[in-house]
């Protein structure tokens, strides 16, 4: 067996940005030192005067885009993970000073479905094999991923499933469709959930795998946003073939290696802090208190000198940073080396209603701009839909996007079951079908 801390093929120990097992003072000045020769100055310059906001001026994100396989390739877009599998292999106090460090230049990772879905997985249930074979590519963006679990009749009651896997040799033949599937349009793999024996109680008969879209019987449709654009998908899957070194986990038990992915989920689109998607939400509490600012300098409603308008941003802004650091809590576990457990559920919770009513007042303070605009259109769109799209002020365009955040990565209402019966150890819902074969089980 390869050993997990060796550098792959192909990695230049040489591009490390900080030595594995380096100490927190050899990190924070190798870190230093790699902002300075590899982080473009402009960037620098931009963070110095303004943080985000000033950065998202000067950098498009097909600069970063194009730029990032630097950061990847210097192990700290992962910098716990072992050599092998594209980190540093730091401790998790070194590391933290390592992202004190990056922290005002706003370097996302990129592939964060693959990092925070598939990752979490691999490493708790896949072989040493597997990491080696998925983990540096996805570190490096090289294959983006997606999740393929959601169903037509299986969305709430995920176990309810009723896409099959039927095993032929060394190769799995699957047959059903997915949907809500987000960003599967622009992904190589998804993290896929099928039924592989229907006599068994219905989250006992599944089995987890890592699906190649790129082949016969895949085909990806787009669900288009109200904004316009394209996240969610549907997928559709008619014999496609997924070899068993893809099977992540034993046979039949997928449900297990699936709550990584889940708690992973909820753990990354709860919003600030996270080390996810933050993108999902559209204007933070900052964003509110710079609109109400600008709208003072203008003589415009909605301005910062007015105190509801000020106690309402603050409220905002108050319950924001409390949910960073309850996402903070999780990370420190998560890179501490356990799984991430139910408590992901109680900042996916929060984020859902909180980041619906950000973008509810940043609708407010925007006034009558927000349903009138003189934009007719963006030059840079194909068509009428995505001219729209584009031309959206951000604040509406967030408000919109909001709608969906008690529903994605798990319903408000089906993390508030988990809170109460994994955190709270209420008694479960009664289920009079306990125990019964999935097959016997009625569905919509």
């Amino acid at each position: 067996m390869t050993d997990p801390q060796a550098p792959p093929p192909g990695v230049d120990l040489a591009e490390l940005a900080v030595a594995p097992g380096a100490s927190v003072d050899e990190a924070v000045a190798a870190a230093k030192a790699w902002v300075e020769a590899h982080v473009p100055v402009e960037w620098r310059d931009a963070a110095d005067r303004g943080g985000r906001e000033e950065i998202r001026k000067v950098r498009r994100f097909a600069d970063y885009e194009a730029w990032y396989p630097t950061f990847a390739r210097s192990g700290l877009a992962v910098a716990t993970w072992p050599v092998a599998y594209g980190g540093l292999d730091l401790q998790p106090p070194v590391a933290r000073a390592v992202e004190a460090v990056l922290a005002p230049y706003n370097l996302g990772r990129l592939n964060p479905l693959g990092l925070n879905l598939a990752a979490p997985a691999l490493f708790t249930y896949g072989t040493h094999e597997q990491r080696l074979r998925f983990l540096p590519p996805m570190v490096r963006n090289e294959e983006v991923w997606c999740q393929l679990f959601s169903e037509p009749g299986a969305g709430s009651d995920l176990a309810s499933l009723a896409c099959r896997a039927e095993r032929d040799g060394d190769e799995w033949v699957l047959t059903g469709q997915k949907v809500w599937s987000t960003w599967a349009h622009n992904s190589d793999f998804g993290v896929l959930l099928a039924r592989t024996d229907p006599d068994q109680p219905k989250r006992k008969g599944i089995t987890y795998f890592l699906l190649d879209l790129h082949q016969p019987g895949v085909e990806v449709r787009a669900l288009r946003h109200i904004t316009g654009e394209v996240d969610f998908n549907e997928t559709f899957i008619d014999a496609a073939r997924v070899p068993d070194f893809n099977r992540v986990g034993d046979v039949g038990d997928g449900w297990k290696v699936a709550n990584a992915t889940l708690s992973g989920e909820r753990q990354m689109v709860s919003g600030s802090g996270s080390g996810g998607v933050d993108r999902i939400g559209g204007s933070g509490a900052e964003a509110l208190v710079a609109l109400a600012k600008a709208n003072q300098a203008a003589g415009l409603p909605g301005s910062w000198d007015e105190p509801v308008v000020r106690q309402q941003v603050m409220k905002l802004l108050s319950e924001e940073r409390i949910r960073a650091w309850t996402n903070q809590r999780v990370r420190a576990g998560l890179k501490a080396g356990r799984s991430p457990g139910p408590e992901s559920s109680i900042g996916k919770v929060h984020q859902g209603s909180l980041n619906q009513r950000m973008q509810a007042l940043a609708t407010d303070l925007l006034g009558a701009r927000a349903i009138a605009w003189d934009d007719p259109g963006h030059p840079d769109a194909e068509g009428v839909e995505e001219a729209y799209a584009l031309s959206l002020p951000r604040e509406v365009k967030g408000m919109l996007r909001s709608r969906a955040n008690t529903i994605e990565g798990g319903t408000s209402e089906v993390n508030k079951n988990i809170l109460g019966e994994r955190v709270l150890g209420l008694p479960r819902e009664p289920d009079p079908f306990q125990g019964a074969a999935w097959r016997d089980i009625p569905r919509s």
